[in-house]
């Protein structure tokens, strides 16, 4: 098991709540205290990376907002789409990983981005995998609060008529069980697949925006994905942060699903 972080990842990065001061305090401070020998920095994603979920255009545009006075913006967020690829790199190899990151990525498409995110960290992340080991299908769940309209947007179009290469579940649920039950349902129907990704928000905590998700429900959630793997894709999965804006709950919420996922 391991966790991708970077010191860079702590400071204020922009005006939004993901980007906050403070946001992963609380949860490196947990995550330290059971993981710390996990821990391993990430390196910037290239351009080639980058450019295989977004167009050269998008790519300027965070730049160019950079130059605006966020001069850091832009390498801050190829160091989040590091991150990613570097959770995935280690799933490939059989090591369970979490991507302590910021800023999140799953509102980011193509050609543009909203919802406090840059680049598509998780789309970016899958489309190195399909490149570099030639493993080109993967279930998504994608448990933010808010649906992952980038992971769509970049990724829906990959794979054949009725047989696309990423499935992508963003559970719609009133209450906990309801919300289980479909995530273990879709699991259980999935297709076969190379690898399982999450982009693992946490704003649908009981203590959170969402209010509706407890930190055992976040275990569980944790626990279905390593099942999952390891019955059906040699164990390699990986989850990197989206949402979650609790800090504290936030850093709760996290440690649980870590203990199921790992």
């Amino acid at each position: 098991m391991k966790i991708i972080f970077h010191p860079d990842f702590l400071p204020r990065i922009d005006g939004t709540p993901a980007g906050d001061t403070g946001r992963l305090d609380p949860s490196l401070q947990i995550l330290k205290q059971k993981y710390e020998k996990e821990f391993i920095t990430p390196d910037l994603a290239s351009i080639e990376a980058i450019l295989r979920a977004h167009s050269q255009g998008h790519l300027d545009s965070i730049q160019y907002e950079s130059g605006r006075g966020q001069s850091s913006l832009f390498r801050l967020a190829r160091l989040a789409a590091g991150g990613a690829i570097q959770s995935a790199d280690l799933a490939m190899e059989g090591e369970a990983s979490f991507g302590l990151i910021r800023p999140p990525g799953h509102h980011a498409s193509r050609n543009s981005c909203w919802g406090f995110c840059y680049f598509n960290n998780m789309s970016i992340a899958l489309l190195h995998i399909r490149a570099k080991y030639k493993k080109n299908r993967a279930f998504i769940l994608d448990f933010d609060l808010h649906t992952g309209d980038g992971n769509l947007n970049i990724l829906r179009d990959y794979g054949k008529k009725g047989h696309k290469d990423y499935e992508i579940l963003n559970p719609d649920a009133q209450n906990e069980e309801d919300y289980l039950e479909i995530v273990e349902q879709a699991l259980n129907q999935a297709q076969p697949c190379d690898i399982i990704a999450a982009s693992a928000g946490f704003d649908q905590g009981k203590e959170d925006w969402g209010h509706l998700l407890s930190p055992e429900s976040y275990r569980k959630i944790g626990q279905l994905m390593k099942e999952f793997a390891n019955d059906r894709c040699k164990g390699r999965r990986f989850a990197i942060l989206e949402g979650g804006y609790n800090f504290h709950a936030m850093a709760t919420n996290i440690e649980a699903f870590l203990e199921g996922f790992f």
